[in-house]
């Protein structure tokens, strides 16, 4: 990597060679020997081993760098205007409705208290009351 792309990545805050901190695509396993292996008794002659890992790798790069080349931009791009759009969403739209429909919550939740204030409590206590005058005793 030459001087000029290594400082522009790091002027912009750019990792260029760890470029999975979080490890978010650790499960993805393209390395030679997490798809192909040979098990021992069953060996294919070396030259054969060592060119398929060459053909394998090489075929892999080009075809990861052509795809990202062409690809790439505009993916991110269009992924750049997904979260935007989310982040609009839940900015001014979600989190102002959770906020109103708690504040509106709050004012049915009283008006439910109050009803059960006036209907309901009058007959607990009096069941209570009533119940209250009953003895049990273990024999």
């Amino acid at each position: 990597m030459s001087q000029q792309q290594q400082s522009s990545g790091d002027a912009m805050g750019l990792d260029m060679e760890n470029r999975d901190p979080n490890d978010i695509n650790d499960h993805i396993k393209v390395a030679f020997e997490d798809i192909l292996a040979e098990v021992p008794g069953a060996h294919a002659i070396d030259c054969v081993w060592r060119n398929s890992y060459r053909c394998f790798e090489g075929g892999k790069s080009c075809c990861y760098k052509f795809l990202t080349a062409i690809c790439g931009i505009c993916i991110a791009l269009y992924w750049g205007c997904c979260f935007a759009c989310l982040a609009f969403e839940h900015i001014w739209c979600v989190t102002p409705s959770l906020s109103a429909f708690r504040v509106e919550c709050g004012a049915w939740r009283k008006y439910y208290s109050i009803c059960m204030d006036c209907f309901c409590a009058p007959c607990c206590e009096t069941m209570g009351l009533c119940f209250s005058n009953i003895k049990v005793q273990n024999k």
